[in-house]
């Protein structure tokens, strides 16, 4: 049937029809589905097609478009009404976990403006977030009206319908409607409720093209990628993969870095000119996505990531030859394969906040790795840094890696992958705020200094700053008051303290500076914003991929031209060194300026150069030769005379007295 502009007819107030008649209004649990198809053969009745939702949860739909009869208090007003909002601890905020009406009132009503005739198909209801209550809406009415003054009940022609919502309070409940209704507003009236009258909800709609309105016009995105803008189930995820390694064979290589807990390949692509193996000069990059298996959007823009490079490389695009052919990316879009499969089940849209979010053995692979910040923060305080510990590539204690399963094997692979790449930059891409953190995750309680934070504040606003939508928080945060003062990116330590993450240990345990970037307030968001999604984040993705070129980079060689792996870097007035990897390469990621870089290594004498990092693109090239010592021999003769100072002569016969072990520490 035609979809048709809502008229409001008579009203004719009865007692709802029971669940028996033939004629039903609502298409909910698997169980009503079932049931409802076999009305629908027999009665010839049918389901209309389900619309995208508006953006409650995605806050598309802003808070000045929700109205409501009553608030219980301002922290429940009508801004808190949205799909899986998560409340805030303090209870003295405005940062509830639902709307909550007055329970002093007799109707109950939440509005939506959805500021043009909209074609509205669904409602999903979801009941309050709180650690404690249980309150949620069991059933309610739903009213159109075109001008927000006179509205009408949906019925049957004789008989108002009465949707059936929630018997919990975190899973999400899809009412669909029989047929579509074409109005500006729609109502929700609740008629009954477990505890106190609280929801939380999005509405399923489609606008209405309007020659005479620019508002459809002004919010369409343009097609203009020719990539899959779907969203891919494991064996689908599997399937793309190996069709774009068979586009591109010559620049990708599909390989994996081990099995989820379930037997699952965790794939990941390698995207540069020689795949396969590691050329000296050009750094590693990697982005990850899929930690927590519901945040679905971070896998699908790897996926078509891949895509782009792919087919923009065949077609000559100058910045992407550039960056593939002076980069070795590697991209993995599903760390947590488990997870997602059960997200995926539930789709976009009913899958509660936490279902899927951890493997199959109960772990977040983002907080699951050693906790280093704390061996490394005791040395320091007690002085042992860097005499006695380095500041750098901190050791993993033995046994926390044993199989007593206190580390998830997501987590194990990926270590395993961190320690055999000199990975140099790295991000992962997580869901449900928007906005960029950087290090430390982990919060110090002794001091809050925070090693290259100028480095790391620096390529957090690279992505925020490109993309299109994430400094504009004029409406705050997805959960909360913005976070980020407007700019977009907060130190996590500050926002969200997390101890094990990965952010910390690659920073600590290896040479890569790893960020989270945190895509929007929608985990997994409908099919139909995926173009939209990557258009939003395509210039992000590209630009945050080039800043693996800033800063400094060489080799250090020895003087017949040999190369150092493990030589240790170190910047003057920056307590964190870096090292060479097997071709005796490094990159040290660096802000314009003059630094005064050291480079050591065992058995040679340690060198001092100024190395200046400019303005333009590219890496400063800053390589260091050393010279052999004599320390390694002088430490045996040292040993042999119980470390006492030694009497040197020199060629006239001038005795000369050098206490080693003074010189050797100076």
């Amino acid at each position: 049937r035609e979809p048709r502009i809502y008229r409001p007819p008579p009203r004719v107030y009865r007692e709802p029809k029971k669940s028996t008649d033939k004629l039903i209004s609502v298409c909910t649990s698997t169980y009503c589905v079932n049931m409802l198809s076999i009305l629908i053969l027999f009665s010839g009745l049918r389901c209309v097609s389900v619309c995208p939702p508006l953006g409650m949860e995605s806050h598309r739909i802003e808070n000045d478009q929700l109205l409501t009869s009553s608030v219980y208090q301002h922290r429940y007003g009508s801004h808190r009404a949205r799909l899986n909002i998560q409340a805030s601890g303090d209870e003295d905020d405005m940062n509830g976990g639902s709307w909550c009406a007055n329970s002093e009132e007799k109707v109950h009503w939440i509005e939506l403006d959805a500021r043009t005739l909209t074609e509205f198909t669904g409602v999903i209801t979801q009941g309050r977030d709180d650690p404690l209550e249980s309150d949620y809406v069991s059933s309610y009415y739903v009213a159109f009206s075109n001008d927000s003054r006179e509205w009408t009940v949906l019925h049957d022609g004789y008989a108002e319908w009465l949707f059936f919502g929630n018997s919990d309070k975190n899973t999400p409940v899809l009412s669909q409607f029989m047929e579509p209704v074409v109005a500006r507003y729609i109502r929700i009236l609740p008629q009954s409720w477990n505890g106190t009258m609280c929801m939380r909800m999005e509405v399923l709609g489609c606008p209405v093209p309007d020659p005479l309105s620019q508002y459809h016009s002004q919010n369409e995105v343009t097609h203009r990628d020719d990539l899959d803008y779907t969203h891919h189930n494991y064996l689908d995820m599997e399937k793309l993969m190996k069709s774009i390694s068979d586009e591109c064979p010559n620049i990708t290589r599909l390989y994996s870095l081990g099995k989820s807990f379930k037997g699952l390949e965790i794939y990941a692509m390698e995207i540069t000119d020689n795949p396969g193996m590691h050329e000296t000069g050009e750094p590693e990059f990697r982005y990850t996505a899929g930690y927590h298996g519901n945040e679905a959007l971070g896998r699908e823009l790897l996926l078509m990531l891949m895509q782009y490079l792919c087919r923009e490389y065949k077609d000559g695009n100058p910045r992407v030859r550039h960056l593939v052919d002076e980069t070795r990316i590697h991209l993995v879009p599903s760390v947590n394969p488990d997870g997602h499969m059960k997200a995926f089940e539930k789709g976009s849209e009913l899958g509660s906040w936490t279902l899927g979010h951890w493997t199959e053995d109960g772990h977040d692979i983002f907080q699951n790795f050693p906790d280093l910040n704390n061996i490394l923060w005791d040395a320091e305080d007690k002085g042992m840094v860097p005499k006695l510990i380095s500041n750098h590539h901190v050791p993993i204690p033995e046994g926390i890696l044993s199989s007593n399963g206190s580390v998830a094997v997501e987590t194990l692979a990926l270590i395993s992958w961190m320690e055999s790449h000199p990975f140099v930059l790295g991000a992962n891409l997580q869901g449900g705020e928007r906005l960029v953190t950087y290090p430390f995750d982990m919060r110090r309680l002794t001091k809050e200094v925070i090693e290259d934070q100028s480095m790391f504040r620096w390529l957090a606003i690279s992505y925020a700053s490109t993309h299109r939508t994430m400094t504009q928080t004029y409406q705050g945060g997805c959960h909360t008051d913005d976070p980020t003062g407007g700019m977009g990116i907060v130190n996590c330590a500050k926002w969200k303290p997390i101890p094990g993450s990965m952010n910390d240990f690659s920073y600590l345990h290896t040479n890569c500076f790893e960020l989270s970037i945190f895509l929007g307030c929608d985990k997994f968001p409908h099919q139909s914003e995926l173009l939209r999604e990557w258009e939003h984040n395509k210039e992000a993705l590209l630009t945050f991929m080039a800043q693996v070129h800033r800063g400094i980079k060489g080799v250090v060689r020895d003087k017949e031209g040999n190369p150092i792996s493990n030589a240790t870097l170190s910047v003057e007035g920056v307590n964190h060194d870096i090292r060479t990897g097997e071709s005796g390469d490094y990159w040290r990621l660096l802000n314009p300026g003059e630094y005064r870089v050291t480079a050591r290594a065992e058995g040679y004498s340690p060198f001092t150069r100024l190395c200046v990092v400019g303005f333009d693109p590219g890496a400063t090239l800053c390589n260091f030769d050393l010279n052999k010592s004599n320390w390694d021999r002088i430490k045996q003769i040292m040993a042999l005379h119980g470390n006492r100072p030694i009497r040197l002569l020199s060629s006239g016969n001038r005795g000369v007295t050098c206490r080693i072990k003074e010189f050797w520490q100076h």
